[in-house]
């Protein structure tokens, strides 16, 4: 079995910010501020038009349930004609996709149909994009763990102004001016993306001609070959089922419903804030077991719930939405960086977009069916729930010896 991409593969050169790593850095940021405007936009506009809670999960449902059906197909695409070529289609066609939306919107109230149909579109775009993140990535960085916690510092910052930035043009504006910005951003990351030089457009390291079907199969058998990977998988579909999923649709409705779209953001803001403050203590901590600690920090998630739940100020909400800002945030650069260097770099798309795929499955119908169970138990309730599931995640993660047990690449920094 061919090891992984190992940091002393790639020549240290100038160090993190490198020309394309800056081009890169950049194309990331304006695709992620876009893409923290929108939920804003779209959760305040369905509950303008009178879709009610179930409206907003079905269209965040839309946005979602796309990505995760397709993501695999895009992972053995971005294999096969080049991750950075992908991308940049991925970004003509979301910003096709939601200028349309953005339209619709100047236009009127769309139907809920409409909406939904234009967000499945956007999702099947990031389908083909997420794949080439995490291709790109170890191909432009030395230090691949310090790579993914600035890009994650990036989306945290994004996270942070973009909610607010999405919460001020409602008050003065509509959904469509918010909507018609984000697809902008698309514009300027395929621009940058465009520039990139030490990244190939097509394929790198692809010996000879295979089906896509084979490309699919030895995709998933890498994938199945790590207990570790498939095991933090499993464990995620059900957090997104039961936790994440019905806190999205759940917390996020009840508070525009009992505070705002303006507190809604500024809270959105708080748990940006602490994604920082996550991804920074990434940057500098480089644990021995990475998954061992990034599940422990798992246990932080409970104050989002549960603030909600107990119905809390809203600045205690903002500052427990914060709290678990930073315990998801190191999470994700723990995860993200043994994927990195534990798997092959010539199948890397294809494993990321299989443990990209179990990982958002769920959320969906988490999203999508939280409001009528909500109507059924209550709010509070499916909130108690979502907490209770931090505290379930992290301790089967740590019950389980390859992924507690799986130790830092050898060579990394």
């Amino acid at each position: 079995m061919t090891r992984g991409l190992r940091a002393e593969d790639i020549p240290p050169g100038q160090g993190l910010w490198t020309p394309d790593f800056r081009l890169f850095f950049t194309a990331r940021t304006a695709s992620l501020l876009g893409d923290a405007m929108l939920p804003v936009a779209i959760t305040a506009a369905v509950l303008r038009a009178g879709y009610g809670t179930s409206g907003v999960g079905y269209a965040l449902a839309a946005l979602v349930a796309p990505f995760a059906a397709l993501i695999i197909f895009g992972g053995v695409m971005s294999d096969r004609f080049g991750a950075r070529r992908l991308m940049i289609i991925s970004d003509v066609a979301r910003l096709g996709s939601q200028g349309v939306l953005a339209l619709l919107f100047l236009l009127g109230t769309p139907p809920l149909w409409q909406i939904l149909a234009l967000l499945a579109l956007i999702g099947a775009g990031s389908a083909l994009f997420q794949p080439g993140v995490a291709t790109v990535t170890p191909l432009i960085a030395h230090d691949v763990q310090k790579a993914n916690a600035t890009l994650r510092v990036a989306e945290s910052v994004a996270v942070v102004i973009g909610p607010s930035v999405a919460g001020l043009l409602l008050v003065v504006s509509s959904p469509a001016v918010v909507v018609g910005v984000d697809a902008l951003t698309y514009a300027v990351s395929g621009v940058c993306l465009l520039r990139l030089r030490s990244v190939p457009m097509g394929p790198a390291g692809r010996a000879g001609a295979s089906t896509f079907r084979a490309d699919l199969v030895e995709g998933w058998r890498e994938f199945r070959a790590r207990t570790w990977l498939w095991s933090v998988i499993v464990v995620f579909m059900l957090w997104q089922l039961a936790g994440a999923g019905p806190t999205t649709t759940l917390g996020n409705s009840t508070l525009v419903t009992d505070h705002g779209a303006s507190v809604f953001g500024l809270v959105m803001s708080s748990l940006g804030a602490g994604s920082v403050v996550g991804g920074l203590v990434a940057m500098r901590f480089r644990p021995r077991y990475p998954l061992r600690a990034g599940a422990l920090s798992m246990v932080l998630w409970v104050p989002m719930p549960l603030s909600v739940a107990l119905g809390l100020p809203a600045p205690l909400i903002a500052v427990c939405y914060g709290v678990s800002g930073v315990g998801m945030a190191f999470w994700v650069v723990m995860f993200h960086t043994s994927v990195q260097t534990h798997v092959p770099h010539n199948v890397l798309g294809r494993v990321h977009a299989y443990d990209a795929a179990g990982s958002l499955v769920m959320k969906p119908v988490g999203q999508a069916v939280a409001g009528p169970l909500a109507l059924v138990v209550g709010t509070v309730q499916l909130l108690y729930v979502s907490a209770a599931m931090a505290l379930v995640v992290s301790a089967l993660l740590l019950a389980i010896p390859a992924v507690r047990g799986l130790k830092r690449a050898p060579g990394m920094p």
